[in-house]
């Protein structure tokens, strides 16, 4: 079943709007019902956080419990490796 709907696009829109639709081989209408599927579609996926879960999960990591240490370790060691003189300065 269709409703019928009225809307308003700028002139540029309008023109814009329908050769798209002509160059698909369509009606405005149908070019417009397709953008308005697609969108509704894609909100529909960006909803979906299921396909995140377990996505960080590596079984025995204790990143959570001990990461201001390897923090620590990745500051320290990037301190010394810029500190090291070497040939390319």
């Amino acid at each position: 079943m269709m409703v019928r709907t009225q809307l308003s696009l700028t002139l540029e829109q309008h023109r814009k709007a329908r050769k798209r639709a002509e160059e698909l081989g369509i009606s405005l209408a149908e070019y417009v019902r397709r953008l308005v599927d697609a969108d509704l579609n894609n909100l529909a996926r960006a909803a979906d956080v299921s396909a995140i879960f377990d996505l960080g999960r590596s079984g025995d990591s204790d990143i959570a419990r001990h990461k201001d240490e390897y923090i620590g370790e990745a500051v320290e060691a990037e301190y010394h490796s810029e500190s090291r003189p070497s040939g390319r300065r």
